[in-house]
């Protein structure tokens, strides 16, 4: 794997100056954490390095909340996303399956998609909830983005995976190959302990396919009792990197609105004549899961939960969906 890097002083004024030609978002510390901001001159010294995650997902830049369909804007310029953790860019891939099918491909979707640049972050460290390796993901990215991207030091360290992500390097005169070799091994060795680190936390929470088994099989019992705390509020389904369902709201003038929906709020699936096949709180709150663990990995080749953890941290009644799957594991009394 090559790597190349550049001085931190010059990669901020190369980003800088790339301000002109993009519009560039990075995660960036601030005072509740991380999360997405549009970079400029003030901000490009708080960008987030090696660390997980934005509190925002990725989806947010590809499926906005609401859009207008009918007559939406193209974009302006070419759009430079800088911090995305590995959970996320694997949760585009489920995206493009559904919104790049070859039959019925988003024309917004795709815009989007073909006018980003994708620069990944190495994560060396966890936050509480994060489990991408135990649903097979590595906290740090060799594939799906254009670039990826640690700082060591004074150094910013590149790894170029895509062609797109090689045209945008070709712009920093100063970058270079990295040839230090004390430098690739610490890298190595945080990737290592990055990873050993979630394994360690996450002991005894089953896989993906072993998760789709258990709540497939699970009873009634154990959904209302977790259901009990649920106020559905959407939060879980909103805040996911893979979650996509949406609403198309006709207004005047023929507009077509899409808005995404989720499967948690009261009246997802009611239909014509008042029919309500979840109207119980438990049916609902079992719909998520069998969504994602069950009904996606029939239908898509790609995961539909990669690990991120946002679900279980914007929960307001604090409902742990890992403690769940455990408490449903093989094993577990």
């Amino acid at each position: 794997m090559q790597y190349l890097s550049i001085k931190k002083e010059e990669w901020d004024k190369a980003i800088e100056q790339l301000l002109l030609s993009y519009i560039i978002f990075a995660a960036v510390d601030n005072e509740f954490g991380i999360d997405y901001e549009i970079v400029n001159s003030e901000n490009i010294g708080r960008i987030s390095y090696n660390k997980a995650k934005p509190a925002t997902s990725l989806k947010t830049f590809f499926l906005p909340v609401k859009e207008n369909v009918t007559s939406g804007a193209p974009l302006k310029k070419q759009r430079v996303i800088i911090g995305a953790p590995n959970c996320d860019i694997q949760g585009l891939k489920l995206l493009d399956e559904i919104y790049l099918d070859k039959d019925f491909n988003d024309i917004f979707y795709r815009e989007r998609r073909e006018n980003t640049i994708l620069i990944s972050i190495d994560c060396f460290d966890k936050q509480e909830h994060c489990h991408c390796t135990s649903y097979g993901i590595k906290p740090w990215s060799d594939a799906d983005a254009d670039l990826a991207m640690i700082r060591t030091g004074d150094l910013i360290v590149l790894r170029i995976i895509s062609p797109k992500g090689q045209d945008f390097v070709n712009q920093f005169s100063l970058v270079q190959a990295l040839r230090d070799e004390n430098i690739i091994s610490e890298i190595d060795k945080a990737h290592k302990k990055a990873e050993s680190l979630l394994i360690e936390s996450n002991k005894g929470l089953p896989d993906y396919k072993a998760t789709g088994i258990i709540v497939k099989n699970a009873g009634d019992e154990i959904w209302k009792r977790y259901s009990a705390r649920c106020v559905s509020c959407g939060a879980c389904a909103t805040i996911c990197p893979t979650c996509t369902c949406f609403l198309l709201i006709d207004k005047p003038g023929f507009e077509k609105i899409k808005q995404l929906d989720a499967c948690q709020y009261p009246g997802f699936e009611r239909v014509a004549g008042g029919e309500d096949s979840l109207n119980e709180l438990p049916r609902r709150f079992r719909n998520r899961y069998m969504c994602k663990y069950v009904w996606k990995p029939q239908k898509f080749s790609s995961i539909a939960c990669t690990g991120c953890g946002r679900c279980i941290e914007a929960c307001i009644g604090k409902i742990n969906k890992n403690e769940l799957f455990m408490e449903l594991a093989p094993g577990r009394s």
